[in-house]
């Protein structure tokens, strides 16, 4: 009995292990891509204006074309016919030019010398309004990440389907050698013998 009963727990144990194999336990937290991602982003806002500017990976020397999206902060409303003046703290000598493409998106054009950070000082005027916003941490020279979340996907259901199977067959053997156990100690009922009332009368 002791050896069936250490069967059933080590089948259990092996169960368990194989629920935990494909888990990564380092304490080390990686950023995920989502897949389609091709721009990267950054913003600013203050008490009137909300900027945000995309753009395709950069590559010093090369023209740099990047979108910025200008809206109002309060009721996020996309602000048309702004004058913007864009100048970088890194570099004052580069030059932006700025045409407006459709309401609240602007096309930026022009040349980020070397692969290195950058930033942006944006001067905004938009009717009687008036504000100084500063975009930061532009990667000149950085590559997208590649996203591997599908294979990733795939490759824990297979493994979360697997783990369910050896659970259940583990646990359908443990109810099998349970049952067979109870009917080999089910005790045997004591048959009990009439005895006839000529058989006490002689006695």
């Amino acid at each position: 009995m002791k050896q069936l009963l250490f069967l059933l727990l080590g089948l259990l144990l092996t169960g368990a292990a194989h629920a935990h194999g494909g888990e990564d336990h380092s304490g080390t937290a990686s950023a995920a891509t989502p897949a389609g991602v091709t721009s990267f982003s950054v913003a600013a806002l203050s008490e009137q204006f909300e900027v945000l500017l995309r753009y395709e990976p950069l590559e010093g020397g090369q023209p740099a074309d990047l979108r910025l999206f200008l809206s109002d902060y309060a009721t996020n409303v996309p602000i048309k016919g702004a004058k913007l003046t864009l100048t970088n703290p890194e570099d004052a000598n580069l030059k932006w030019a700025v045409r407006e493409q459709e309401p609240g998106m602007y096309l930026l054009e022009g040349e980020f010398p070397t692969n290195k950070p950058y930033s942006f000082a944006v001067n905004i005027v938009a009717g009687e309004k008036a504000d100084l916003l500063l975009l930061e941490g532009i990667k000149v020279g950085e590559k997208l990440p590649m996203a591997d979340a599908p294979p990733a996907a795939n490759a824990g259901l297979f493994s979360s389907w697997q783990t369910i199977a050896a659970l259940l067959g583990a646990f359908g053997l443990g109810i099998g050698l349970t049952v067979l156990l109870l009917r080999r100690r089910r005790p045997v009922a004591p048959v009990s013998t009439p005895v006839s009332a000529t058989h006490e009368n002689h006695a």
